[in-house]
């Protein structure tokens, strides 16, 4: 396994990072503590989950696999100590008022109830799942002071920002002497590349490490079409990436075609192009299995030139930073 820092910070994370989105709707509780148990193993110290995961298709459970989590950590072994643990906030918990968005209320009672489900008595990495618009960040860099005075948040991350929610939040933060934001995930593989346009350039100059989120885009950069010929699509996953996979159809195929040239997986080259962009710190893979794991990990090995790179910015386009991706 390969080790980098979050960001700018001195703390040390693997270059993937378990997500568990799966765990509870899709993976059970006994094969998501082997799942985690493996990543262990492998060198995988970090692990993403949020306070909403676990709902099941008419939305109810939310908190599950936090619990599923908290009932991992309390095994003992050392399986809290060797984590690296982010969880979020922000999702509505239920439908009473101040059960989520990031009023200092809401901040409060969300991470005191991520912290009985996971059984710990500190969150590594809170992240704000999305951005509050009704919340001042005054309010919300009060709350999370809080919250790392008394020990129980460390760092401080956003997930699915803009470029100018991130600066704004960070000026804020600078103006209070709070070293604020750390991290930031955002969708981003070879087919979503918007975050470069404003994004990215924002982490680079505020040293945020990136942790892209469906970096497969829901396996259709996973050999989605070699896996429909040979009849192993997962179809339950896949239904609703079909349509995308209908507008890109040529280009994903141009791609596998492209891998099998490099004698690489599909899935191995798109997570390994997402480890050599810039900021990123760690993309979330969400496997469902130890061998959807250990493909994961493979990508590491993967080692692309400029040839490479060049031919899958042709293959899938990306941006430049604004405003010279628009204008002059």
């Amino acid at each position: 396994m390969e080790y980098t820092h979050l960001g700018r910070t001195g703390l040390t994370v693997s270059r993937l990072c378990l997500g568990t989105m799966n765990f509870g709707p899709h993976t059970e509780e006994a094969e998501a503590h082997r799942l985690m148990d493996t990543a262990h193993e492998r060198g995988i110290n970090f692990f993403d989950t949020a306070n909403s995961y676990g709902r099941d298709s008419e939305g109810r459970l939310r908190g599950r696999t936090e619990e599923i989590i908290g009932r991992w950590f309390a095994k003992g072994g050392g399986r809290r100590e060797r984590t690296v643990l982010a969880t979020k906030a922000y999702a509505d918990m239920s439908d009473w008022p101040n059960e989520g968005k990031l009023s200092a209320l809401a901040i409060r009672k969300a991470v005191e109830a991520s912290l009985r489900r996971l059984q710990t008595d500190h969150i590594d990495l809170y992240q704000m799942h999305h951005i509050d618009r009704a919340t001042p960040w005054e309010e919300i860099w009060q709350a999370m002071e809080v919250l790392v005075a008394q020990g129980k948040i460390i760092y401080v991350g956003s997930s699915n920002f803009a470029g100018w929610h991130i600066a704004q939040a960070q000026e804020t933060a600078r103006a209070r002497h709070f070293l604020g934001l750390v991290s930031e995930q955002s969708l981003y593989n070879l087919l979503d590349r918007t975050v470069e346009l404003e994004v990215i350039p924002a982490l680079q100059h505020y040293g945020l490490g990136l942790m892209p989120w469906s970096p497969l885009r829901s396996g259709l950069l996973g050999g989605v079409l070699r896996k429909e010929r040979e009849g192993t699509r997962d179809r339950s996953a896949m239904a609703y990436a079909s349509e995308l996979l209908g507008r890109h159809r040529d280009r994903i195929q141009a791609y596998e075609d492209f891998a099998a040239e490099l004698g690489t997986d599909p899935a191995e080259l798109a997570l390994a192009w997402l480890l050599s962009r810039p900021a990123v710190t760690a993309p979330i893979i969400g496997p469902r299995t130890p061998a959807h794991l250990d493909a994961a990990i493979g990508a590491l090995d993967v080692k692309l030139d400029q040839k490479t790179l060049d031919h899958l910015d042709d293959l899938f386009p990306g941006r430049r930073p604004a405003p010279e991706d628009y204008a002059w």
